[in-house]
C-alpha cells in the first residue's frame, strides 16, 4: 500500500491498533453479520405520476443484503462526499455499494486512486487512453497520463440514496 509520507505516521498507529486477523474485514474490526433480515416487497407498482388505489398484497419478501450484494467477501460501503456524480444519481451523503469482484469496464462507475487521491467516477477507455469522467457538467474529466498513478479499488454496484 503506498501511503504519503506526511500520513505515514498515523496510518502505523492505525495498523498498529487493530488486531490481525485472516479477513481484511476482521483487521478493520469488522465482521459481516450472516443473518438475513427478509422485508415484505408489495405486489403493485407505485405510480410516479397519478395516484393508482392502494393494493397491499404482499408478492414475496426481499433481503436487501442479497439484493445489494453479490459478492460478500469483496464488498463495502462507502458514503459519498461532494456532488460530481449527480447526473448518475449518486448524491453527496449517499452510500455506494462497492464490489471488488467486478470487472472494471469502460463505462462502469468505479471507486479509484489517482495518485493517492480516493474519487468515484465513470470509467473511461479508448485504445490505451483512459480518463475517470464526472457525471456533472461542473466537474472536467481526469485524464490519466504518463506517470501518474491509478488504481481501481472496486467497481460502483448501487448507491442508496436518502432523502
Amino acid at each position: 500500500m503506498r501511503v504519503p509520507v506526511s500520513a505515514l505516521a498515523a496510518v502505523r498507529a492505525w495498523i498498529a491498533a487493530r488486531p490481525l486477523g485472516r479477513r481484511p474485514d476482521e483487521a478493520l474490526g469488522f465482521t459481516p453479520s450472516p443473518s438475513r433480515l427478509p422485508l415484505p416487497l408489495y405486489n403493485s407498482r407505485i405510480a410516479a405520476g397519478f395516484p393508482s388505489p392502494a393494493n397491499d398484497d404482499i408478492e414475496a419478501s426481499i433481503d436487501l443484503k442479497e439484493h445489494l450484494v453479490q459478492h460478500p467477501a469483496a464488498t463495502f460501503f462507502v458514503q459519498v462526499q461532494g456532488e460530481s456524480m449527480t447526473g448518475a444519481g449518486i448524491h453527496n451523503g449517499d452510500l455506494r455499494v462497492v464490489d471488488r469482484a467486478l470487472e472494471p469496464r469502460s463505462g462502469a462507475i468505479v471507486v479509484a486512486v489517482v495518485d493517492g487521491e480516493l474519487t468515484v467516477k465513470r470509467l473511461k477507455v479508448e485504445g490505451e487512453q483512459v480518463w475517470l469522467m464526472a457525471e456533472n457538467p461542473a466537474y472536467p474529466p481526469l485524464e490519466i497520463r504518463d506517470g501518474q498513478e491509478l488504481f481501481i479499488w472496486g467497481v460502483v454496484a448501487h448507491a442508496v440514496h436518502s432523502f
